[in-house]
């Protein structure tokens, strides 16, 4: 038995799950989420959801433990939420969030980028003035998975070069740096 699938999931009071012909809904105060999930059975009793798996098959073992960590990861979303923290680095580097649905950056190309949110994600732009840290985005939401999509399509509009340190990068990332062009002796 998997470690991880065999274990409950505990559900908040104001969180409701259910559970239809291997559709798992969840609804919450932050929000609703849904997911399509296969070869698990999935019970909800007494304030805890188990998934169990219906033999001892290889696929039904493989998908255990992922559908169990997938329905903790959409009861936390709608609980508590999710957030991600990417931060811009070089002069004159800015972001801009327009409405609700789209981000304008300012990361050193000869025009502004828009980038258009998914539905279900929030940004919040944080001006912070630290050497060459220019400020903070935190992206926001209910589905972890959609989440760190985002966060990576972000990353990618600019991503972190080794000689300056310029570019987005996630907050708990570690640019390893190179030394550069030596001058002649």
């Amino acid at each position: 038995m998997s470690r991880i699938g065999k274990l409950a999931i505990k559900v908040p009071e104001k969180v409701k799950v259910a559970v239809q012909d291997g559709l798992v809904t969840v609804e919450g105060p932050k929000g609703k989420t849904s997911r399509q999930l296969k070869g698990v059975k999935i019970e909800v009793a007494s304030g805890q959801v188990l998934v169990q798996r219906p033999d001892d098959s290889r696929e039904a073992k493989a998908l255990h433990g992922l559908s169990r960590t997938l329905v903790a990861n959409m009861v936390k979303g709608v609980s508590e939420g999710f957030e991600r923290k990417l931060e811009l680095y070089g002069v004159g580097f800015r972001a801009e969030v327009k409405g609700k649905d789209a981000v304008n950056f300012t990361i050193g190309y000869s025009h502004p980028v828009l980038f258009k949110l998914p539905e279900g994600v929030t940004a919040e732009w944080k001006e912070v003035k630290a050497g060459d840290k220019q400020g903070e985005v935190f992206i926001r939401g209910v589905d972890k998975d959609l989440l760190g999509r985002t966060a990576a399509e972000i990353r990618k509009l600019r991503p972190p070069e080794p000689y300056k340190g310029k570019g987005i990068k996630y907050a708990e990332e570690v640019i390893r740096r190179k030394q550069g062009k030596t001058g002649a002796a």
